[in-house]
């Protein structure tokens, strides 16, 4: 399947919602943090895949501000698996030329987490190939509502003026601000929803389903997303005729 990928067509970000953890721990008799602790290897193929190729962004949904309500056991589990598995990998990341970065509420995890995932952001921020985001403690509405919020304030100050508020505004505070959108998500175990995940730079993503449970999700099926993705037609609002002009004119511009 990696042959049928156009090396030159790669959408640049990657999105993925890693779900069905704990449907596929129920499915072998275990708890929900056994298929927690086995979707590693899916997270660890994921990147390796996507840095092999060439993508250039892609952001994982670790956990979402929602996950906080979990069985207290759970969510504790999940953080301390977060702090051994950002211990274990932050050297394979190195390896791979792989920069690591966050978007989230932060601030809410464990004191512990906060320090390795620090720790493992400066050791990588000069890498300069793949960029591994992870998505903690996040929301698309806690996104927007602390945009709007900063946005505020420097209206309060007189820094800016409600007139000027664009879409550029409003981008230039989200916390993905200087990454590109995601041109591609994927959500694993077959659910069809976005789960308030970035909801406003999903505006005009691909959406990829598929019915695999995340501790089983791998290369292959990365592959499988991709040429999935590059069989379909963006239009942006625009119809195919006018695509399919666009495309005749930038090769004879860069022929020319």
């Amino acid at each position: 399947m990696m042959q049928e990928i156009d090396k030159e067509g790669l959408p640049k970000h990657i999105a993925i919602i890693m779900d069905g953890n704990g449907r596929w721990a129920k499915q072998k008799g275990a708890m929900r943090v056994f298929g927690h602790k086995n979707a590693i290897q899916s997270v660890r193929e994921t990147t390796e895949a996507c840095a092999e190729l060439g993508v250039k962004y892609l952001t994982l949904y670790a956990f979402s501000t929602e996950n906080w309500n979990r069985p207290r056991k759970e969510v504790d589990a999940l953080m301390k698996l977060l702090v051994s598995t950002i211990r274990k990998e932050t050297d394979t990341l190195q390896k791979n030329n792989i920069r690591l970065l966050t978007i989230g509420a932060t601030e809410q995890l464990p004191p512990i987490c906060q320090k390795e995932l620090q720790e493992a952001i400066e050791i990588t921020a000069p890498n300069t190939g793949l960029t591994l985001i992870l998505a903690l403690s996040y929301s698309g509405r806690w996104d927007i509502e602390q945009a709007v919020k900063k946005i505020a304030q420097k209206v309060e100050k007189g820094e800016l003026k409600a007139s000027e508020i664009n879409t550029q505004t409003i981008e230039a505070h989200l916390s993905t601000c200087g990454i590109p959108e995601p041109e591609l998500m994927i959500r694993t175990s077959g659910e069809f929803r976005i789960s308030n995940f970035l909801l406003w730079q999903l505006a005009y993503t691909e959406i990829y389903i598929t019915p695999t449970l995340w501790p089983d999700f791998r290369k292959k099926d990365l592959y499988d997303a991709i040429v999935s993705f590059q069989q379909r037609e963006r239009r942006f609002g625009k119809t195919s005729e006018q695509i399919q002009t666009e495309k005749k004119k930038n090769k004879v511009k860069t022929f020319a």
